[in-house]
């Protein structure tokens, strides 16, 4: 039998075969555990990003001066050239002057968004009328107000400004059109990474990508009709036929949808950060929703009729004031950006091998 103090000696001893204490670690060490050359990466991608997005829409809207602005001239044919050849003077090429019939054909040019603004002579006065479309953008009218005004002083004539598309009362910067593209951009981008991100960047098979794209499509759907009632019928901030509105919507949203799933299978989570880059800090300060394409620096200009952000601007605006004049382009800009979407997510599909098809699947149930 063992005396009570020498159990408690015994006790306090530690065994011979006990495992050593793991060594602390240092500083160095647990900061390496910690953040992974993959985290890293990421974090410097995001910054990168963050300064991408303040580069862009900064070196987009800073400074805006236009460039080309479409501005037909209407007088008769002694005084014409003049004219035309002081718009086409003004410095930096800012105009590009034609000249118009007639007051009418000029007034239907500017609804057909075929010029900005129209100057019309009136030879038995000294005061001139310039036609805008504040619709097409107020920044434009009042730069071709400027550009007209200068000119007519020069001449010893005086400009009256009339605006033959203006705004609707519940649209008083003409922005809301821009914004309603952006929250359908939003959306469309968000749902396709929560669906990436819930069951995988890449579905498992065919028929998952199939379901993942119907999601989508519905999903589409409720947002455009869903942005058209909040545009119209609750704020009343914009005319136009709400069908056409709604599909314009709904194509916006699947078109970047869909692509944002494609990066999502060739890039894993590395195509959210794309579609951001591509969707918001590219597509959306060269959208043409704060200052219209002429009045860009001329990287924005080039590039934003081609991104779903522009093509739906131009779009919603087309059909909210414009009487859907010029939608084939933006639409057959947006149809693209689904098709290529749709494509290149069967394609990475496709290429799977079966075996891990079947894999993936089983993960995907069980998740």
């Amino acid at each position: 039998m063992t005396a009570p103090g020498q159990q408690g000696q015994e006790s306090a001893e530690a065994p011979e075969n006990a495992p050593a204490p793991a060594p602390k670690k240092g500083f160095a060490a647990e900061l390496k555990g910690a953040v992974t050359p993959r985290a890293a990466l990421l974090v410097i991608g995001v910054l990168l990003l963050q300064l991408g997005f303040v580069t862009s829409y900064v070196g987009a809207l800073h400074q805006p001066k236009p460039h080309e602005l479409s501005i037909a001239v209407v007088a008769p044919p002694q005084v014409a050239p003049k004219l035309v050849q002081g718009l086409e003077s003004v410095p930096d090429e800012a105009v590009r002057a034609v000249t118009a019939p007639d007051a009418e054909s000029a007034t239907q040019q500017i609804k057909d968004q075929k010029i900005y603004a129209a100057l019309v002579v009136n030879p038995a006065s000294t005061e001139d009328v310039l036609m805008v479309a504040n619709a097409r953008g107020p920044s434009a009218a009042r730069a071709a107000e400027t550009i007209v005004t200068g000119l007519e002083k020069s001449q010893g004539r005086t400009v009256v400004v009339q605006d033959v598309v203006p705004l609707a009362q519940g649209d008083a910067n003409g922005l809301s059109s821009f914004y309603l593209v952006i929250g359908w951009c939003v959306g469309g981008y968000l749902v396709a990474s929560i669906l990436g991100v819930s069951a995988g960047a890449k579905p498992a098979n065919a028929n998952r990508a199939l379901i993942r794209l119907g999601t989508l499509a519905l999903y589409s759907v409720a947002a455009g009709i869903g942005g058209a009632i909040i545009v119209q019928t609750a704020l009343d901030a914009l005319p136009g036929p709400f069908w056409a509105l709604s599909a314009v919507g709904a194509l916006v949203v699947f078109a970047v949808g869909a692509f944002t799933m494609a990066l999502q299978c060739l890039f894993d989570i590395i195509g959210i950060g794309i579609a951001v880059l591509i969707f918001v800090v590219l597509g959306n300060p060269s959208a043409g929703g704060v200052f219209p394409p002429p009045l860009m620096p001329p990287f924005w200009r080039a590039i934003g009729a081609w991104f779903p952000n522009g093509a739906g601007t131009d779009a919603t605006r087309s059909i909210a004031y414009f009487d859907s004049t010029n939608l084939t382009q933006p639409l057959l800009v947006l149809l693209v950006w689904a098709l290529v979407g749709v494509g290149i997510t069967f394609a990475a599909v496709l290429r799977r091998p079966s075996h891990l098809s079947r894999e993936l699947v089983t993960a995907e149930d069980g998740a």
